[in-house]
């Protein structure tokens, strides 16, 4: 948790709020995205995180995905932004959020990915069709048909 959310959280407890935040869709040449497994809950989802204050999306994306799981991304886009009843989260804290999420499509620049072992517990590259295999979190159904629909729309 950074510290300006530790802050909000003095505040408000664990009451809902409402968090801007970001979602690297990573793809590598052979189509397949780069998903993470969350400490929290133990679901998979393509990595990202909350918003700094005064950082840019594109910068948010790029700090998140070195910080969880060691790489360097070039951003290529962005897919969308989402939110709604299924970007609502309940963490074992208590601490409630729902978040609007500004999803990139990247491509790995540097590094292996390897999970932080703090917030990311797992790794893997999937294929579109093995998604539903995968825990994954309430927003993902939602978003990543279109992700894997915008990233075939980009490859030459």
């Amino acid at each position: 948790m950074s510290s300006y959310l530790a802050g909000l959280r003095a505040k408000v407890g664990s009451d809902l709020l409402m968090l801007p935040s970001v979602c690297g869709c990573v793809f590598d040449a052979d189509g397949r995205l780069l998903v993470a497994r969350h400490s929290d809950g133990g679901v998979w989802a393509a990595p990202g995180g909350a918003l700094d204050p005064g950082e840019r999306p594109e910068e948010a994306v790029v700090r998140e995905l070195r910080e969880e799981i060691g790489v360097d991304v070039a951003v290529r886009g962005l897919i969308g932004v989402y939110s709604g009843p299924e970007f609502r989260a309940v963490y074992p804290n208590g601490h409630e959020c729902i978040y609007m999420i500004a999803v990139y499509g990247c491509v790995l620049a540097s590094g292996s990915p390897v999970p932080d072992g703090d917030e990311i517990t797992d790794v893997r590259w999937v294929t579109e069709a093995e998604l539903p295999e995968l825990r994954m979190t309430p927003w993902s159904p939602r978003v990543l048909p279109e992700v894997f629909t915008w990233w075939r729309g980009r490859r030459p």
